[in-house]
């Protein structure tokens, strides 16, 4: 058993990384526990050695001296004490060592299944220490396995997993592949420590930058806030406590150097970089670019963004599925409500409504006929003329009949006759002259 026992502890000790001596103590342990379970020897108070370098067992049971035996496992007849202690007396406790054949059946048998629960339970509590203080990383790993959706990472000497809220629903995986991806926890469960991995936390996005741009990692340059729908897009806020440093370019890199690299590991996620402003107008603007606003209000009780936009910039700025809007609303924490501007629609009306005034004042038409004169292009009875519009014109398009048609024409061409009229003198300025 010696010979067993030493090739067990070079090889947990060589491939786990476990040292001899907390392979040992966990040996103990089973040992111990297991003895309790079918052993003929004795169990009282039992204390168990392994030699490191032997891999010899010995052990101690502290028994008690009776009269008569009851539990042949913890207590001894009188006389047989008195000749392995003489004076010892009834009630006594004795020192007993144990055979150690007796432990060589144990760990030949129901106490192997121990030693190696004993040491799976060292290991996890070595991957805790080990990795509590690493919650927030990145780490490189290998897919070894899929348990249903969950992705089973092998870090080396550990285990990690990826739950499926955590996966990126663009992404693949196949088993082999070796990926990064960010600490989110490690839990110490009922079934000892997990290392909890995510590809999908805005967080992983923060250290990439931390670990791309030089001027994140010394605090030259601030991330202000992430908001990311993982896989799709991402909107990054960042500012510079240097006025001589432009936030953006230093994240962007030289000819986008560093960002290239950021999406190259997002698997060309959309990345915007975002100049951070205190302004909540600025901030709103900067956030829903390539859209241009043409107007923006801002409730500060409601903490709402009003946005107006031209009728060609509004899908831009309200984005995919509403995908931009929402990013923003993430990143600067206002309500954001997009619509389009209506200015222009507006001036249009009134112009349309004034024209059609025109013609009802001035030429005395129904509120029908004048609309559908503006509606063909005829803005007012002068252009009517002007453009040499005929009563045969008027048929086709107004729907009358040709005498009502005639009349509308006499009615502009008597209007701008009038209009064209010199204006005879009053009395007073006839005087004046003569």
């Amino acid at each position: 058993m010696s010979n067993e026992l030493l090739t067990m502890l070079e090889y947990l000790e060589r491939e786990r990384g476990i040292s001899r001596d907390t392979l040992l103590q966990a040996m103990q342990e089973a040992i111990i526990k297991a003895a309790g379970k079918g052993f003929g020897g004795y169990t009282r108070e039992l204390r168990v050695e392994i030699s490191p370098k032997t891999g010899k067992i010995c052990g101690v049971a502290n028994v008690l001296v009776v009269d008569k035996v009851a539990n042949p496992q913890e207590e001894m007849l009188l006389a047989r004490a008195q000749v392995i202690k003489p004076g010892v007396e009834l009630g006594d406790s004795l020192e007993v060592e144990v055979e150690p054949a007796a432990f060589g059946r144990i760990a030949a048998g129901v106490a192997r299944n121990a030693i190696m629960s004993s040491i799976r339970r060292v290991e996890k509590e070595r991957i805790y220490e080990e990795f509590k203080d690493r919650a927030g990383d990145i780490v490189s790993g290998t897919v070894r396995r899929f348990i249903k959706s969950d992705v089973i990472f092998d870090l080396g000497k550990f285990e990690a997993v990826m739950p499926s809220r955590e996966r990126v629903v663009t992404e693949d995986y196949s088993v082999g592949d070796r990926l990064r991806a960010y600490v989110v926890a490690v839990e110490n469960g009922k079934d000892g420590p997990q290392i909890i991995l995510s590809r999908s936390h805005p967080n992983f996005v923060r250290k990439l930058f931390q670990l791309e741009v030089s001027e994140i990692a010394d605090g030259t340059v601030q991330l202000k806030g992430i908001a990311r729908e993982a896989g799709v897009r991402t909107k990054v806020a960042v500012a510079s406590v240097d006025s001589k440093v432009d936030p953006v370019g230093a994240c962007v890199g030289m000819r986008g150097a560093r960002v290239k690299n950021i999406v190259r590991e997002l698997n060309n996620e959309k990345v915007d970089i975002i100049k951070w402003s205190d302004d909540p107008k600025e901030f709103v603007v900067e956030a829903l670019k390539p859209a241009k606003i043409k107007s923006i209000e801002i409730n500060e009780v409601d903490k709402r963004v009003k946005v107006c936009v031209d009728e060609d910039q509004l899908s831009i700025a309200i984005g995919k599925k509403g995908q931009n809007a929402r990013l923003t609303a993430k990143l600067t924490g206002w309500e954001v409500d997009i619509e389009k501007d209506a200015s222009k629609e507006q001036a249009f009306e009134n112009q349309v409504s004034s024209a059609t005034a025109a013609f009802k004042t001035q030429l005395g038409l129904d509120e029908e006929t004048a609309a559908k004169l503006v509606q063909n292009g005829i803005p007012s009875p002068q252009d009517l003329v002007a453009g040499g519009v005929e009563a045969a014109d008027l048929v086709g398009m107004l729907g009358i009949d040709e005498a009502k048609a005639a009349e509308i024409v006499e009615r502009a061409k008597g209007l701008e006759a009038k209009k064209s009229e010199p204006v005879a003198p009053a009395p007073a300025e006839e005087a004046a002259a003569e």
